[in-house]
């Protein structure tokens, strides 16, 4: 295995980093990719020689030049995809545990807004549990891994949309404003640990940022479900909770296209 490490002085936003990204896409060799904007270089784990990739970076044009390739001790790449798995592991126990909290209690207090958040975290359930696949596998995995999380969360949201639109129509309970608040606290903390453990994380790969998207995501949601059964309190309507489940699933397709775009 060859660490080798690339000078690129054109790379300095996202958007080249994306560049660099599709034309390095196939190369089985390639085992993992570091981006460094700030300082315009780019470290990549890869076995075989590292001219091939040079070769395609260069038909880039974003003056890519040669730092240093040096031998790599897989150990270190191990011990990071150790830590990894364990993050995934526990992110996914917390997102499965809130899912099932949320989806119970939003039925029981016949709240979309809760309903919408539970589906979001069983959303991320999923991915979390496809990231773990992905964690030891190559560059192309990870992308997969990313597309398919993408379409899934996008399928949810349409899910979403339709419900919420029916619950505009008929006529329905008013929810418990006070179940919606004290459970969306819960899932608060639990999605702020979330971030927490993921941050934890040195890796830049598709798969992990991916995930702490959809905690970001989850985050502002809960915020949202609060701020909602408030509304819900003070005005004595549905429409409150009903807005929110429209903004959550809003957040949710904005995520999934996000991911999707990160994914090529």
């Amino acid at each position: 295995m060859k660490k080798t490490i690339f000078s690129i002085s054109k790379m300095d936003c996202s958007t080249e980093e994306q560049i660099v990204r599709m034309k390095l896409d196939g190369m089985s060799n390639i085992v993992s990719m570091n981006f460094d904007l700030a300082k315009r270089k780019l470290e990549i784990i890869h076995s075989e020689d590292y001219l091939k990739i040079f070769d395609r970076l260069k038909t880039l044009n974003l003056n890519t030049k040669f730092i240093s390739s040096e031998n790599f001790n897989s150990a270190p790449l191990n011990s990071q995809t150790e830590i990894d798995t364990k993050i995934l592991q526990k992110v996914l126990s917390i997102n499965f545990f809130f899912f099932a909290i949320e989806i119970i209690f939003g039925l029981i207090a016949n709240s979309m807004g809760l309903v919408a958040d539970s589906l979001d975290m069983l959303a991320d359930s999923i991915v979390y549990g496809i990231s773990l696949y992905a964690v030891k596998r190559s560059l192309q995995s990870k992308k997969r891994v990313a597309s398919i999380s993408g379409y899934f969360q996008l399928l949810l949201a349409s899910l979403g949309f339709v419900e919420v639109i029916n619950r505009f129509i008929d006529n329905i309970q008013i929810p418990s404003f006070y179940t919606m608040i004290i459970v969306s606290l819960f899932a608060l903390a639990g999605n702020s640990l979330s971030l927490i453990l993921l941050q934890k994380s040195k890796t830049k790969e598709v798969h992990i940022q991916a995930s702490m998207i959809f905690t970001s995501n989850d985050v502002i949601v809960n915020i949202g479900v609060i701020i909602a059964g408030l509304f819900v309190h003070f005005t004595n309507s549905k429409y409150p909770d009903l807005i929110i489940g429209l903004i959550i699933f809003s957040i949710v397709a904005q995520g999934a296209i996000r991911i999707l775009r990160l994914s090529k």
